[in-house]
């Protein structure tokens, strides 16, 4: 989970500073000009679906600049188009920059209060901010809005996860699974989800994944997030020998070799 999301913040500072290139054997630096948007302007005959169709290929390419580009036409042409309020979000929250993406998913519930990506959106943008108390509400009602949405069930997970309410964010995230096995492992097309801030929230995070997966008989993906709570260095890793959850993964050969031979901790 840390490499994945280290490379994405990488790749994100690359996208916002100047390129530097430097000539071998040689003290000169050059500096370049930062990376160009690498798609055509929007088109002024262009109607708002097609800008937005273009904004979602652009996006999906991440192409954000671009994307945002054709999501502002559209908006200019349909300013109270929530859900594009809503897409130019998501993208803005990509690039980082945080301000303007909570002013979208503001903008797209003012203009579509019943928006429930939007309310999950707008809760990641707390969740960021460490107000964890104000993303839970707006995860609450974004779960009102759309009671089957496993990931908000994820996002309120790592919320009460921040405020250290650990059983809550274990029924949480329970009920996650119970809509969605693979929740954890996929990315939202239409939403964004909250990422564990602290390496000590995240190793807890994976055994209590492995705990949940072990309880619903799931073996394989029990030992996976098993394995990664050894490497995350999760300091009551000996727990999993008294939880009752684990008590037939215990007669497995596969958990007695990773007990016995535990990944050394990934450097952070």
């Amino acid at each position: 989970m840390r490499s994945r999301f280290l490379l994405c913040l990488l790749t994100l500072a690359w996208l916002a500073t100047p390129a530097v290139a430097a000539q071998s054997n040689s003290e000169l630096v050059q500096v370049m000009p930062p990376p160009l948007r690498r798609a055509e302007p929007p088109a002024p005959s262009a109607t708002v679906e097609e800008l937005e169709k273009r904004g979602d290929e652009l996006r999906a390419q991440k192409a954000y600049l671009d994307a945002l580009d054709y999501y502002r036409a559209a908006l200019a042409k349909s300013p109270k188009a929530g859900e594009i309020w809503n897409k130019a979000g998501i993208t803005d929250l990509l690039l980082e920059r945080y301000r303007e993406a909570k002013k979208d998913f503001e903008r797209a519930l003012h203009m579509d209060r019943q928006l429930a990506d939007a309310r999950n959106n707008l809760g990641v943008i707390f969740y960021l901010e460490k107000k964890c108390q104000n993303a839970i509400r707006e995860y609450e009602r974004a779960i009102k809005l759309r009671p089957d949405a496993a990931s908000y069930y994820s996002n309120l997970g790592a919320a009460y996860f921040c405020r250290k309410e650990f059983e809550k964010a274990t029924l949480a995230y329970s009920s996650a699974l119970q809509l969605d096995a693979n929740v954890f492992e996929r990315s939202s097309h239409s939403g964004i989800a909250a990422q564990m801030t602290s390496p000590e929230d995240r190793a807890h995070f994976e055994y209590v994944l492995a705990k949940l997966f072990a309880k619903r008989g799931d073996s394989d993906r029990s030992l996976l997030y098993l394995r990664r709570a050894l490497e995350e260095g999760y300091k009551k890793i000996d727990d999993v020998y008294k939880d009752p959850e684990f008590e037939r993964l215990r007669s497995d050969a596969r958990f007695v070799h990773l007990m016995a031979d535990r990944p050394p901790p990934i450097p952070e």
